[in-house]
């Protein structure tokens, strides 16, 4: 594994900061600085090429804190980084809270459940093990575990046995290995998932680390994929489906029942699906450390509903910010068609909750730091070295979506706008290397180093240069040191999942109490926001008044400000967030079962033909819409489909059996429908059986003519005022129509904008009631998108009344009626009473 702190980096560009001539001029070359904050310690480092992507910042060393969001965590082999994608160096993180929905306060009327008092074992499934493990021999294995992260937030989870399921991040194609890796992981409470290089090809490097990390990150599909062949993105999903269904076969040889199963990220998003297939009574949860895109961005990856069907297989769904929380439900709302409620998302009759678990940090481990000796020298050199000056600290991964350019420019344009600071402050960057090997991250190193040398020749004098970047990791110790001396922390992610650099600069920042400038696309900025000073990275001008509010800003704001944060990063701790999911999660599955709606038993067939065989006179009772017609997939709202429906078709596979039904006497057989005469006629007028048109305003006998149940005197004068209110509606709400029947209109939003067509539901509904029918006799149908406006007193049981009665005057009952099918999509249960 490389260790970006004890190894060389890259060697930067001539005109990079590093390039000054002199060790001992005041600013501090590169090489003194490098000297100053070297640690005798172990050195603290992120995942590189060869790293591990694993659910924890600090995976293999016990010392080591990551650059927290320099990138802690996740960074794929020669990909982006992948899991945990936002957490810092303390791992773990935060949410103290019970979390928030996403669409309402906390939950009431439920007493937490949780694991009070029971031993509950649990799953972690990641795609990285928070381990680095290396062969020694045919059957030997070292390990290295990691001692922060997300492993200690599980640790202080309280009556719970965790064990982790993941990828080891090795190759291991021979059965010996696999066994020695196996047995040495236990010891670690740790399971391998065995993935061939193929598989990691694809489904690591291709599907999730170039198509998922960078849509998530608001970065687009990669224009070389929008380019390929549609065999390649099919064949990197296919890989990434088999990945997922080979870590839920591990899963299943480790569950037992009552385990809860907790899923990480974007990399095992089809997880909950093969888990729920397994076994439907499994507690499943899925939390993203990513950002979750808009709709809009996130509805171009092709296989957007399959995997979004997918994550709603599990329980309880978590992100980061209720923003995230907030797309992911649009996500279904408008792309599946769901229907999105403040406790999650609905389908069919199940609900799915999400909700937001804000992470954070283990502060303790940062405050602790900051008392042994080494921090304390780290600190006192630190202090002497930039004594006169207000030191800045930028702490990042050298990646897109980090702003490093952006920050650097702002703090060029305020020294630009204020050079009597030029003196008086200096920045030191820290951006660790990732991805040295593709060719967008080495021309944004080269970007960076070029404007870094620029400023400091323009700026710099003999004697010191306003920046100091580095292109490394740093100690542990020194890194704590350094978050400890600053006077402001600047953060200008230009998306980022969480970010916990700035909790980790809060932790320790007990005596200094300095400033965070935080970027606002940062999903921490929902937590520290109250304290620090939000900014747009994008806005130069405004982030270079921030630094220059930031510098200037009294004694008494910075220490109100920073008690704020501080309160929160060191009470909302990396074991309550762990345990407040898992709590959440044994809560969801207990409320399911209160919840759950009652659903009728399938139809038992054969009870049903054997009755119906042996009855003398029968009387079927059909729909006709979503029951006799041709099915229609309307959660694409794609074009033809609406088409399709408008039309109302019978199924040209029924026309037989409706037909040999409607020849047999003893069957008598009625049509139900909300449609109008012409429609019943054109589809149904060649057959012997009865028809109720407009919900029973119409009824034609099976060898009749037809007949209107209509009262003689039926006021009909709403009837043009209506008319003009669902043509407005329709003109102003795109993919809309209405119906306009004998006695009744009907408005169908069901291929608009899911939401925009709710909206205009309900303006609609306003309009008439305030207007066309607020003294009409009229009753109005909210269907789920729908509105309907008909005569009152017409409904499809008050039609059957009236059949029977013409069928018993027809038949003079000689046999009473012994047999009733009911078989339709209506609304309750009209027709059975």
């Amino acid at each position: 594994r490389s260790r970006l702190g004890d190894e060389a980096m890259p060697t930067p560009s001539s005109n990079a900061p590093d390039s000054s001539p002199f060790s001992n001029d005041g600013g501090a070359s590169p090489s003194a600085i490098e000297r100053v904050l070297r640690g005798s310690g172990r050195r603290h480092h992120l995942p590189t090429a060869a790293s591990p992507d694993a659910m924890d910042t600090d995976v293999a060393e016990p010392a080591a804190a990551s650059l927290a969001d320099c990138g802690a965590q996740s960074r794929p082999e020669g990909g982006p980084h992948a899991s945990m994608d936002d957490a810092g160096g303390g791992g773990g993180g935060s949410g103290g809270h019970a979390p928030r929905p996403p669409l309402s306060g906390p939950r009431s009327g439920f007493r937490r459940l949780g694991l009070r008092g029971m031993k509950q074992r649990l799953l972690v499934v990641a795609n990285r093990l928070p381990v680095s493990a290396n062969r020694r021999g045919e059957d030997q294995w070292s390990l290295e575990i990691s001692a922060g992260g997300l492993v200690s937030a599980l640790l202080g989870v309280k009556d719970v046995d965790a064990k982790w399921i993941g990828w080891a991040g090795v190759n291991v194609p021979d059965e010996v290995g696999q066994q020695a890796l196996t047995n040495a992981l236990a010891e670690k409470r740790c399971i391998p998932v065995f993935l061939d290089e193929e598989i990691v090809h694809q489904y690591y490097n291709g599907y999730c680390n170039n198509i998922l990390w960078p849509l998530f990150h608001y970065l687009g599909l990669p224009q070389e994929d929008r380019l390929a062949t549609t065999r390649n993105f099919e064949s990197q999903f296919d890989a990434y489906k088999r990945a997922n269904q080979m870590f839920a076969d591990v899963v299943y040889q480790h569950y037992q029942e009552g385990d809860v199963i907790w899923c990480h990220d974007y990399h095992l998003m089809f997880l909950p699906r093969c888990l729920k297939e397994h076994d439907i009574n499994m507690k499943v949860g899925w939390f993203l450390h990513t950002p979750f895109p808009s709709s809009e961005i996130y509805r171009t990856l092709p296989s957007r509903s399959e995997l979004l069907r997918s994550v709603l297989c599990a329980d309880l769904v978590g992100f980061h910010t209720y923003d995230y929380a907030r797309h992911f439900v649009s996500a279904c709302t408008r792309i599946l068609g769901l229907e999105g409620t403040p406790e999650g998302v609905e389908d069919q009759g199940k609900l799915t909750r999400v909700a937001a678990f804000p992470i954070g940090i283990d502060s303790d481990r940062f405050k602790r730091a900051l008392d042994i000796d080494a921090a304390k020298r780290h600190v006192n050199e630190l202090k002497q070295r930039f004594a006169g000056r207000k030191v800045m600290l930028g702490v990042d991964r050298l990646d897109m979506i980090k702003g490093i350019p952006q920050k650097i420019l702002a703090f060029e344009k305020f020294l630009e706008e204020n050079p009597e600071w030029i003196d008086k402050v200096v920045l030191l960057q820290i951006a660790v290397p990732t991805r040295t090997d593709v060719p967008e991250y080495q021309k944004l190193t080269s970007q960076v180093h070029e404007i870094v040398g620029r400023i400091n020749g323009r700026f710099g004098t003999l004697s010191a240069v306003p920046i100091h970047h580095l292109d490394r990791s740093l100690d542990f110790h020194a890194l704590c040191a350094l978050y400890a001396v600053t006077d402001v922390a600047l953060v200008t992610s230009l998306r980022d999942g969480m970010n916990l650099v700035s909790y980790e600069y809060v932790a320790c920042q007990g005596s200094k109490k300095g400033v965070l400038i935080l970027s606002e696309f940062a999903g921490a900025a929902q937590s520290l926001g109250a304290g620090a000073i939000l900014v747009n990275p994008w806005n130069i001008t405004e982030v270079a008044d921030s630094i220059k509010h930031a510098l200037t800003m009294t004694s008494d704001e910075r220490e109100k400000r920073h008690r704020h944060n501080y309160a929160h990063v060191t009470t909302h701790t990396a074991q309550d967030w762990a345990e407040t999911f898992v709590c959440e999660l044994n809560d969801t599955v207990a409320e399911a079962l209160m919840r759950t709606r009652q659903v009728p038993p399938d139809l038992p067939s054969r009870t049903a033909i054997q009755q119906y065989l042996q009855s003398k006179n029968r009387l079927l009772i059909l729909g006709f819409n979503s029951t006799l017609t041709e099915p229609v997939e309307s959660s694409g709202r794609r074009g033809g489909d609406q088409i399709k429906e408008m039309e109302l078709k019978l199924h040209p596979d029924l026309k037989g059996p409706l037909r040999a039904l409607c020849e047999d006497e003893s069957t008598t057989v009625i049509v139900l429908s909300g449609s109008d005469r012409s429609v019943l006629d054109e589809n149904f007028g060649e057959f012997n059986l009865w028809l109720a048109a407009e919900h029973g305003m119409f009824l034609r006998p099976t060898d009749g003519e037809w007949m209107t149940t209509m009262p003689e005197h039926l006021n009909m004068d709403w009837v043009d005022s209506v008319k003009h209110v669902f043509e407005y509606f329709t003109e102003r709400t795109p993919r809309s129509h209405f119906e306009h029947r004998e006695t009744s209109f009907v408005w169908n939003y069901k291929y608009a904008d899911v939401e925009f067509g709710r909206l205009q539901a309900r303006d609609m509904l306003q309009h008439l009631w305030t207007g066309p029918i607020s003294n009409a006799a009229v009753d109005v149908v909210q269907g789920s998108r729908s509105v309907e406006v008909r005569s009152v007193g017409v409904t499809k049981g008050a039609a059957i009344d009236r059949i029977l009665g013409e069928i018993v005057h027809s038949k003079s009952m000689v046999t009473p009626i012994d047999y009733v099918l009911c078989i339709g999509h209506f609304l309750g249960k009209v027709i059975l009473h």
